[in-house]
């Protein structure tokens, strides 16, 4: 029922910018709050950004705050995020996920995973 494929991630500069986008190829896309996570080298899969089923409601971790924006486009079963900005810090493989509400997602209960991209940020 819910299978996220995320886009190709990339190299970019400090400073640069890159957008994700992950798909769902299931038929269920509209009941599921989406987000992302990130996961760099030797640290523990954090929580970076949320939307609900409606894009009523979006969350942000602080660090990104300003410079990321999280979207969903429910007609193409599409969520992105849009990284301004970035940092080296930034850099990290990033997880697209899908949970019943945005709460669910940040304290991942019962989430659903995507298989992850790179996102290197070079300085």
């Amino acid at each position: 029922q819910v299978r996220l494929v995320e886009s190709e991630g990339g190299l970019v500069q400090a400073g640069g910018s890159l957008r994700l986008s992950c798909a769902n190829s299931g038929r269920t896309f509209r009941i599921y709050a989406m987000g992302w996570f990130r996961q760099a080298p030797g640290k523990e899969r954090e929580f970076v950004a949320a939307v609900s089923v409606r894009s009523t409601i979006t969350n942000y971790t602080d660090s990104v705050k300003g410079r990321f924006t999280i979207s969903r486009d429910n007609a193409k079963n599409t969520v992105y995020l849009q990284m301004d900005s970035l940092k080296p810090e930034d850099t990290a493989v990033y997880y697209c996920a899908a949970a019943s509400d945005t709460h669910a997602i940040r304290e991942r209960i019962l989430i659903y995973w995507g298989q992850g991209t790179q996102v290197t940020v070079s300085s």
